[in-house]
């Protein structure tokens, strides 16, 4: 119940505190400006440009909405730690593994996302809604049992 309750709390108090300012800093500066840097680095014949919430590109580009932006998938991550067991500091440092590791989920399901959407419009709609979301979610779960696994283990031996 804790979980649910501290997920809630993340999620609501970013929706109610969400300005302009802010949301341009997480969705353009932290998620569309390094997936447009990406892109060209694996790809540079693609020229994709940040533009604002959009990674453009001639061919075919893709819009970064609210719930684009991985923040769910890391409030996820931060409730999930907020109620494990064990001792504070290995989950402070469990939480500071995995906020990067969301942030570099969310950068592969974007750059999933564009080029399939470049491939294939058809391909893009049920990645988009059904089989990038559960991916994403699987793998920050993952991330949590294996630490889950870990701290046990270190518990067990301390």
């Amino acid at each position: 119940m804790a979980f649910l309750v501290i997920f809630a709390a993340l999620q609501l108090t970013w929706q109610g505190l969400r300005d302009r300012a802010l949301e341009d800093f997480i969705v353009h500066t932290c998620t569309v400006q390094p997936a447009a840097f990406l892109a060209n680095l694996l790809t540079p014949s693609v020229h994709a440009q940040a533009v604002h919430s959009s990674i453009r590109a001639p061919g075919g580009g893709l819009n970064i909405l609210n719930g684009c932006d991985g923040l769910e998938a890391m409030f996820l991550l931060i409730a999930a730690f907020a109620v494990a067991p064990g001792f504070w500091r290995p989950r402070l440092v469990g939480l500071a593994v995995g906020i990067p590791i969301v942030f570099l989920v969310n950068q592969a399901r974007i750059l999933g996302l564009f080029y399939a959407y470049r491939a294939d419009h058809a391909l893009f709609d049920p990645l988009h809604a059904t089989v990038a979301p559960i991916v994403v979610i699987l793998l920050v779960a993952g991330y949590f049992y294996t630490w889950l696994g870990y701290a046990q283990r270190l518990t067990v031996t301390a």
